[in-house]
This record gives structure tokens, C-alpha cells and sequence, in this order.
């Protein structure tokens, strides 16, 4: 039903894009409208961003996970190491689930033991570099929110609304950054869901200095 369904929202909010942003710059006074206008942009350019970033990273993940899985000969190399790109695009959990899953059927498809170890020690092997190369530079350029407020987030994404809650609660909580920025009152709740610390350590060492 769910995969009937997510296609037909996703048309008719397309469809009614232009419709959606109206509501949002009139149900505003005037006074308010370039900040509305702001945010409307940059959550535009987060969910854009942050898309882009997680194709890329997964044709990076998947091709590296294909070539290794290839290398050491188990079967299904190329499904087993798409399958575990696609998890890994759950933060956090995913690559946990997909090196069960991948590990398991290796398993029951190989006779070696040893294949299995070394199935497991590739997807570790992509995971270290998916959150120290990929992620940092192709993924979280795109959407800068400190991991606290990503765990958190995509806990609750995912009891609110299952696996789409997790994948949509990062960009989702980005466009709430977007909004507490652009509000006086609400920047401190910005400054918090950010990853500026080296950033505000800095100026705090100016200050010091000075």
C-alpha cells in the first residue's frame, strides 16, 4: 500500500508545488515575507543538495561494496552489495542491518566460513570510509547538523513513520535549521542543531585573545 501510495503524494505535491509556497508566504504578515522567502529557498537547496549527495554516495558504496564482494567470489555479488548500499542510506542503522543480511546469505550460498568473515569485514572496511571520506565531503557538505541531533532525529523518524521517517528525518530536521536561523528568537535552537563548534570555539578563543 505504501509503495502504491509515497508515488502519489510525491506527484501531487510536485504538482502543487507553486499552490504550497502561495499558502506559505500568505498565511504570513508582509513584514515576514523575504524571511519566509528565505527559508522556502534554502530548504529548496538542502533537500536538492542532500539528494544529489546521497545518489552519489550510493553508486560510490555500491561500486565498492561489487568489488569487493567480487574479489573474494561469493554469489550475488552485485545484488548483496546494492542491497547493502541501499541500507547504508539509513543513518547509523542501516549498515548494521545490512551486514547481518549480507553475512546470512553468504552463509547459506558458500561453503567457507572464512567468506562470511570476510564479507563482514568489507562492509566495515566501506563503512569506515563512507563516514570518513564519503559522507563528509560528497553528503554532509550539503546538510550541516551535528550527529547528536542525527541520532536523536532519525530514532524518532523512524518510530514516527519506520524506515521513510529515518531516511526523511535528516533533511527534515536541516529545514528546521533553516527556519531557526532566520528567527531572532529561534537561534540558539539553530546554533544547537548545527555543527559549528569548531566555528564557535574559534571566536570564543578570539574573544579570550582580545
Amino acid at each position: 500500500l505504501m509503495m502504491i501510495l509515497l508515488p502519489i503524494y510525491t506527484f501531487l505535491l510536485l504538482y502543487y508545488r507553486k499552490l504550497i509556497r502561495k499558502f506559505f508566504l500568505d498565511v504570513f504578515s508582509s513584514r515576514h515575507k523575504e524571511q519566509v522567502e528565505g527559508v522556502l529557498s534554502d530548504s529548496k537547496t538542502i533537500v536538492q543538495g542532500y539528494m544529489v549527495g546521497l545518489l552519489l554516495e550510493l553508486a560510490i558504496v555500491t561500486v565498492l561494496n561489487t568489488v569487493g564482494f567480487l574479489v573474494i567470489g561469493v554469489e550475488y555479488a552485485i545484488f548483496l552489495g546494492l542491497l547493502a548500499a541501499v541500507l547504508n542510506l539509513i543513518p547509523y542503522i542501516g549498515m548494521l542491518v545490512a551486514t547481518v543480511i549480507c553475512m546470512a546469505v553468504t552463509l547459506t550460498t558458500s561453503d567457507n566460513l572464512s567468506d562470511v568473515l570476510w564479507v563482514g569485514a568489507i562492509l566495515i572496511a566501506v563503512q569506515f570510509i563512507d563516514n570518513n571520506f564519503i559522507m563528509p565531503y560528497v553528503v554532509s557538505t550539503k546538510v550541516r547538523i551535528n550527529a547528536l541531533v542525527t541520532i536523536i532525529g532519525v530514532l524518532i523518524g523512524g518510530a514516527l513513520a519506520g524506515i521513510s521517517g529515518m531516511f526523511l528525518s535528516i533533511p527534515a530536521i536541516a529545514i528546521l535549521k533553516a527556519i531557526f536561523d532566520r528567527v531572532d528568537s529561534l537561534k540558539p535552537w539553530g546554533v544547537l542543531l548545527g555543527d559549528e563548534q569548531k566555528k564557535v570555539g574559534g571566536k570564543t578563543s578570539k574573544k579570550q585573545k582580545t
